[in-house]
């Protein structure tokens, strides 16, 4: 039987996914749902997401001016891709999320995929600790063509400094309502990435950056199109590489 506070946030994701309005406020419509039919798990996020900020996760994560740690990885399909293969083809927007079950990380992958089109020629990768199973899940929901990335045992974000440990209260209240988040990453920890999007030049470096322990807000993909004038000349053509650096953090 499905957990009402789960079956609520399906009809508000349903409900928001289409329209025509900026990222940041269909999220807020998922997150006021949670409000009204989960009161309960909304006081424990709050509590959550405020130690989190208190703690300042995600200020060690690389900044603006830093070369981006290479990895390797499995996509959706089990190709091993590495983000030095990545950037030999162009620009790349890196965008670190929770997982499937996430309706907050499911409204943000079809932002993406909204915009997939107008970031050309950088190139949309999703990145998350889920297995393919449900990478495939997620990438098939938002209509993308962009692929999502495992990080096996969130070990790349926690090498960043981009994951947290997910405490007994939240973890217990998150399992309560039927999303069984080890599972779904192949093991047996609660560990998560700090939803984060990192553009990442040619050359390796960090052009733009935005990192929110509070992952009920996201950049909003408006923002992110805006961010990429750096790879586009006066004409609107594309360039190789970053003539400018931008942040978008959204650090407490």
């Amino acid at each position: 039987m499905v957990h009402p506070l789960v079956a609520a946030l399906e009809d508000a994701f349903q409900q928001v996914r289409g329209l025509n309005e900026p990222l940041s406020e269909r999220l807020k419509f998922v997150a006021d749902c949670v409000r009204e039919k989960g009161p309960d798990f909304a006081v424990a996020v709050d509590k959550f997401v405020g130690r989190l900020q208190s703690a300042r996760a995600g200020e060690g994560a690389p900044k603006l001016g830093e070369p981006m740690p290479n990895f390797t990885m499995p996509d959706q399909e089990g190709r091993l891709t590495s983000l030095d293969e990545l950037l030999a083809r162009g620009p790349v927007i890196l965008a670190f999320h929770r997982g499937h079950w996430c309706p907050y990380c499911r409204l943000n992958m079809v932002g993406l995929a909204e915009i997939e089109d107008q970031v050309r020629p950088a190139q949309i990768i999703g990145i998350s600790a889920e297995v393919q199973h449900y990478s495939r899940q997620i990438r098939a929901e938002s209509g993308g063509n962009f692929p999502i990335l495992t990080d096996v045992g969130a070990g790349y974000a926690l090498s960043i400094g981009l994951a947290i440990f997910v405490d007994e209260e939240m973890s217990r209240m998150i399992e309560g309502a039927g999303w069984d988040v080890p599972l779904y990453q192949g093991g047996t920890s609660w560990v998560l990435p700090i939803p984060a999007v990192f553009v990442v030049n040619q050359e390796g470096i960090i052009v733009t950056r935005h990192v929110d322990p509070d992952y009920r807000r996201r950049m909003d993909v408006e923002e992110l199109v805006r961010s990429l004038d750096c790879f586009r000349d006066t004409a609107g053509r594309p360039v190789g590489g970053a003539e400018q650096v931008q942040e978008r953090a959204g650090l407490a």
